[in-house]
């Protein structure tokens, strides 16, 4: 279903580009009034209101199927990509309880002979 919406999408999409395409702008009808061509092809109004038509009932097909595509994608419930990798479960290496370390302190400064310690001046 979905794929077949997506062709219908596709299909209606270009059909789209191409009618919109073969619409004249709101500024060509000026030319015409100054000696350009008279479409008399399609009659004195000219194929507005045919390709007028055309393009609301693509547009109206256009919308439907991006709102049909969205929905199912949105609610598609397929299962994961990740349901046939299989899980390697890891072990935590087991660790050993160690004794703290201990940092030996620093050994005191011995004074040289004959020196005398004096206390600090305030």
């Amino acid at each position: 279903m979905t794929t077949l919406l997506i062709v219908v999408h596709t299909i209606v999409c270009l059909f789209l580009i191409c009618i919109v395409l073969l619409q004249h702008g709101k500024g060509a009808d000026i030319g015409a009034t100054f000696g350009g061509s008279s479409q008399s092809l399609f009659g004195t109004e000219g194929p507005i209101p045919l390709l007028n038509k055309i393009t609301t009932f693509a547009a109206i097909i256009f919308m439907g199927t991006s709102i049909t595509l969205a929905y199912l994608s949105a609610h598609k419930s397929s299962g994961s990509v990740m349901t046939d990798v299989k899980v390697q479960e890891q072990q935590a290496p087991v660790q050993q309880q160690q004794a703290p370390i201990t940092v030996p302190m620093p050994a005191p400064k011995e004074t040289p002979k004959g020196a005398t310690e004096q206390p600090a001046k305030k």
